[in-house]
C-alpha cells in the first residue's frame, strides 16, 4: 500500500487537473477528478478513445456517486448497495446533470464503489469519484503493474502512484441496473 502521503499527493495531482495511472482491483486504471471536461479529453487523448463510449466512475462511497445517477427504484438502490463496495461495476440510468464526457453517447453511466485500498483511499482523499479506465491504450492488453503503465504510455501521465493490483484476473464485471443483462464478464 503506497503511503498517505503519496496518496495525497496523487489526490492533488487530480485535483489540478491532471491525469493519473493507479492501482484497481485487477488493472492499473487511469483516472481524473470527472467533473474537469479538460482532464477527461486529455485522458482520452493519451488512451487514443473516443468520448462516444463513455467512461466508469469509480468512488469510496456510493454519496460520490449521486450527482450521476437518475433517480432508482428502491429495489434498485438495493442492488447496487448490496454489491458494494466491491468489484462490480454498474450500468445505471444517469443523471440529466450527468456530463457527456461520462456517459459518451448513452443515457447511462457505469459506476463502482470501490473496496479496493488505494483507489478507495484515493477517492477518499479527492473528495470525488474518479474517472477509471484500463491503463493502457484503446484496444491494448491492460497494464497490471507499474513498469508496463510507463511502457505504454510514457511521459504523458502526470503521476503513477505505485501499489498493488487486486487479485481479479479481468476488470471488473459490468452489469445492467436495469435489465440485469451481463455486459462484461
Amino acid at each position: 500500500m503506497p503511503s498517505q502521503f503519496l496518496i495525497r499527493r496523487a489526490a492533488a495531482v487530480i485535483n489540478s487537473g491532471g491525469v493519473i495511472a493507479y492501482p484497481t482491483e485487477a488493472v492499473y486504471g487511469l483516472g481524473c477528478d470527472p467533473d474537469d471536461p479538460d482532464a477527461v479529453v486529455r485522458l482520452l487523448s493519451i488512451k487514443q478513445r473516443s468520448l462516444d463510449h463513455g467512461l466508469i466512475v469509480i468512488a469510496a462511497t456510493i454519496d460520490q456517486l449521486e450527482n450521476y445517477l437518475a433517480p432508482m427504484s428502491k429495489s434498485q438502490r438495493q442492488k447496487l448497495v448490496r454489491s458494494w463496495p466491491g468489484p462490480q461495476t454498474w450500468v445505471a440510468p444517469a443523471a440529466d446533470r450527468a456530463p457527456v464526457w461520462l456517459t459518451g453517447k448513452h443515457d447511462t453511466i457505469a459506476v463502482r464503489v470501490t473496496a479496493h485500498p488505494v483507489a478507495s483511499a484515493l477517492c477518499r482523499q479527492c473528495g470525488h469519484g474518479l474517472v477509471s479506465t484500463s491503463a493502457n491504450l484503446a484496444g491494448g492488453p491492460p497494464a497490471r503493474d507499474v513498469r508496463k503503465v510507463r511502457r505504454a504510455l510514457g511521459d504523458e501521465l502526470d503521476y503513477i502512484l505505485n501499489g498493488p493490483v487486486g487479485g481479479l484476473a479481468q476488470p471488473t464485471p459490468i452489469r445492467d441496473l436495469v435489465t440485469g443483462k451481463i455486459l462484461r464478464s
